[in-house]
Formats: C-alpha cells, structure tokens, sequence
C-alpha cells in the first residue's frame, strides 16, 4: 500500500488562511536558525569574491525593536562600486557567450536553492523588515517563481532568436535575435528585498547580461541570501556583483558611471523619474524604472459591501501598506458609503499587531522613524480637515516601544483634491471619499500622476465593463475579496504601472519583461 505525498501549500499574497501546522512548524524552525546567527557580518561579493567594503561597515537593526541586530554589512562607496562595474564588465564576453539554454539551467538551479531555504530566508526577511509569516513566505516564493517564469518565457520564445521572411529568395536567411545590452544596475527597495532583487537581477543574467546589484540598506539581508542562492547555483564570477551601503555614493556611481549599459530601479516617483530623465547622456540606455502607486478601489452602490471591505482592508493595511501597490484610496457611492465604512472599521478593529515573528499578530512595524513621522503628519491632517474613523496612533506600550508600530487608519470627510488622496505615503493609511456617481469615482481615481493598480467592486457588469475599459492604471482586479489592488504573482498578473509608475509600458511578472533587458539585431545573410 502507497501514500502519497502532501502537497505543500504555496504561499501566494492571495492566500487568506495558512492552516497547515506543518508549514508553520518549519517556519518556526527557520526562525530558530535565522534567530542563530542574526548580528553576523557580511560582505559585499565582487568578481566571486566575498570582500570587505572600502568604507567599513554599517548596522542593520530590526524595526521589530531596535535592539536587535539583524547584521553588520560592508559599506561600499564609489570605488568598490567601480571594482564592481569593472568585474561584470570582463566577465560580460564568456557570459554573453554562453548558450542560453546553460544561463536557464543556472538560474533554474538557484530558483531551486531559494525554495529550498524558503523557512530561512522568509524568517531572516521578517527579522530585517517586519513582514509577518505569510506575507514573507510568500515574497520568497515570489522570488522562485520571477526565476522560473521568466525562464519559461525565455524558453517559450527559443531564446528570442526568431527567423524572418528571405521574400522568396532561397540564399537569404534572415532572423530577429534579441542580444544583451551589456551590464546593468539593479537598484531594489526595502519592502520587496528578495522579489524585486531576484526579477530584474534574474531577467537580466537570462538575457546575457552582466550584473551590479545594490540593495536598499535597511534590508541587505535578503539581498546577500539571493547572492548565496545564484553563487551556489553556479553563476560564474563577475556575472552578478554585490554592493552595499546608505548612503547616495554607490547609487550615484551606478547611475552616472559610463560602464553601466542600463539600469532597473524600483522605489519613489521622485527619485525614479529624476534617474528616468538624467540617466542618458551620450546616448539612450535602457532605464526601467518601477515607481509607487496611489491606488484606487471604486465601490458601487451595487456592490458585496462585505467583499468589498475585506479586499481593502487586506489591501490597505497587508505589511503596513509599505507596498506601491497598496489600496490607499476608496471612491464609495454615497447610499453604501456609511455602511461600508462601518464594515471597514469593524474589520480593522480585528487586526492584530505586534512583534509579526509570532503565528498570532498580522500587522507588525513600519520599516523606520521617519514612515512613523509620514504618517503622523498624515494622521493630524486627517483630524484638521476631516475624520479620522479609527486608527491613528502611534503604539508604544510594551516592547512595542522599541520598534515602529502605529495604528491602521481609515480617514475620510476630506475634499476629493486633498493631498491625501495624491501623495504616496506607504503607511497603513486609507483615505474614503463619498461619491455621487461611478462618472465621479472615475474621474477622481483618474486624477493622478499616479497610475499602478486599481480595483472595482460591483454587481453591475456594464460598470465593470466601464470600470476595466476606463480606469488608467496597469493592473486592474475586479470584486476581489483577497485584496482590492494586491496580490500579483509571476505568470498570473503581470504587473507593471502607467503614467508616473513606470517607464517602459511593459509588467513585471509578465511574458514581456526579459525583452526589456535586450536589444534587437536583424541578421541576413546570403549564401
């Protein structure tokens, strides 16, 4: 008699529930093992080699409570940045070089080795930026799944080596064959550390290209796992090249240094657009930059009013709304408004926040001081122009005073034009405006430089259909109670923003996405 085995479960950003004690008995022994050796040091890795940084070292402290040392990290300024280029620049030939379907095989493998060590690199994350379980087991898997569905994409296009028409003459041959552009920057944010590190890095290594990856540095940790992942999976030296540090030194240098071919960053509309507009001078490079989001949910008068409430909640407050695509926004018409916002608040009053390493506690910090002030500064405005409905504190009691924990907030009774409704705060912050019309909601969600996601609740399939045909932003769900504007993953939703949040009008986590990191070439040859 056989048994089969149990499936493990996956973790997506849509997974409402995780029942199964097996999973979170490994998690928990991921927390074991990363608890173990947090306050190590770790290096940059330049050219295969772990090397110290020229500029010594800095702290990475837990927002959990500052007293925690989650690790020491070599700080790299402009030179190391320079032995970096220099590293991926001789390396970039051979690599170049290699047959693609050998770059797949390497990568498959490190997608592989991060599943793999899924318990400890999720743990190791929830340490370093707060994330509780689900939301960091399901980054890490986010992070396998970018390397396999690219590579599949990659594989489904034969390596983008395309024939073409010889117009009838047998001794032509004539192809399409996207080739890389040389080496690339990868630039990634702190609230995503492993995902926006492992796409664009991953993507531009199967393309042919060479690497330079600097990470945010309030989250370096993740970004030194990936870097064991690839080195482990066989990535060659100087094919992909760590540094780290705070500071505007590093990025400078990758942004202006002539041996940088082209450039991923994910971050802020301020900076992203600045880089966007100054990062071409000789002539145009590639520049892929993702940026943030205000995202609106529209709620009609037709709509599930408890679906509604739970998606946006997830949506709004889902790691303290520290992601660009976070619902921060709600256009609800009048009749349901009251009602709606009563059903809101009685499921943010649910939310349990703390420490985010126990099983227990959904909501855990922000990532620093200074998003605790943003949305202090948010809050007090709510209460002089409008309403606060609930939320709004900053919570201290306890070991809670030692880590950067604040209240969900749902606002409303504030003018359609307030800032509130057009500044990205990256907070667990909603703002709820009461409409006459779907006409209005849209125009509304439509008035910003913003355009990344949106959702729609409702009933009415003409409004759904005006809704989709409509809105401006790059993805769009509709009735979805696992999230309002969340949830993305690889080979499901491509994600990727209009107007001011992206550059290249192609998604992530899309078929589209490994082409940005090559350029095409016309080969014809006559017999």
């Amino acid at each position: 008699m056989t048994t089969e085995a149990k499936p493990r479960l996956k973790i997506t950003y849509a997974t409402l529930r995780a029942d199964n004690e097996e999973l979170h008995q490994l998690y928990e022994a991921g927390v074991a093992a990363s608890r173990a050796t947090l306050g190590g040091h770790h290096q940059n890795f330049v050219n295969g080699q772990w090397v110290d940084g020229s500029e010594g070292t800095f702290e990475a402290r837990s927002p959990i409570d500052r007293e925690l040392l989650v690790g020491t990290f070599a700080k790299g300024g402009r030179d190391d940045v320079k032995r970096a280029i220099a590293a991926a620049r001789a390396a970039a030939p051979a690599w170049r070089r290699t047959p693609w379907r050998e770059r797949l095989a390497i990568l498959r493998r490190a997608a592989e080795l991060i599943s793999e060590r899924q318990m400890r690199y999720a743990a190791d994350m929830a340490f370093e930026c707060g994330k509780n379980r689900l939301e960091a087991l399901g980054e890490v898997e986010e992070a396998a799944d970018l390397i396999r569905y690219y590579s599949q994409t990659m594989e489904d296009n034969a390596g983008y080596d395309h024939p073409m028409d010889n117009l009838g003459d047998a001794t032509v041959h004539t192809r399409s064959i996207l080739r890389p552009v040389g080496v690339f920057a990868v630039i990634s944010p702190f609230n995503f550390p492993m995902a926006l590190a492992a796409g664009p890095s991953s993507a531009a290594l199967m393309a042919g290209n060479t690497v330079v990856f600097k990470p945010a540095s309030a989250t370096p940790l993740s970004g030194v796992n990936l870097i064991h992942a690839y080195e482990d999976a066989g990535v060659p030296p100087g094919v992909v090249n760590l540094v780290m540090g705070p500071g505007d030194t590093g990025g400078d240098e990758l942004q202006s240094n002539p041996g940088i071919d082209g450039i991923v960053f994910t971050g802020s509309y301020e900076v992203g657009f600045k880089l966007f507009k100054t990062f071409s001078t000789l002539y145009p490079r590639p520049c892929i930059v993702e940026m943030g989001g205000k995202n609106p949910a529209i709620v009609t008068r037709s709509a599930d009013l408890e679906e509604a409430a739970e998606g946006i909640m997830r949506s709004a407050f889902g790691f303290g709304g520290q992601k660009c695509s976070a619902n921060s926004r709600v256009y609800v018409e009048k009749p349901v408004h009251d009602e709606l916002v009563r059903m809101l608040v009685e499921k943010t009053e649910k939310i349990t926040i703390g420490n985010p390493i126990p099983r227990e506690n959904w909501l855990g910090p922000i990532i620093d001081q200074v998003a605790v002030d943003r949305h202090q500064r948010a809050v007090a405005e709510a209460r002089r122009d409008g309403k606060v409905f609930i939320g709004g504190e900053r919570l201290s009691d306890g070991e809670l005073e030692r880590g950067f924990y604040v209240e969900p907030t749902v606002v409303g009774g504030l003018p359609g034009s307030h800032r509130l409704f057009q500044d990205e705060l990256f907070a667990p912050f909603t703002a709820v405006h009461a409409v006459e019309s779907l006409d209005e909601a849209l125009r509304l969600a439509n008035d910003s430089v913003y355009g990344l996601t949106a959702g729609v609740y409702s009933e009415d399939e003409a409004e759904v259909a005006r809704f989709l045909d409509e809105i401006e932003a790059g993805v769009l769900y509709v009735n979805r109670r696992a999230g309002a504007t969340t949830g993305a993953w690889p080979g499901v939703q491509a994600f990727g923003g209009w107007k001011g949040s992206g550059s290249t009008g192609k998604a992530g986590l899309s078929r589209y996405y490994v082409a940005q990191f090559m350029r095409e070439q016309s080969h014809t040859v006559v017999d």
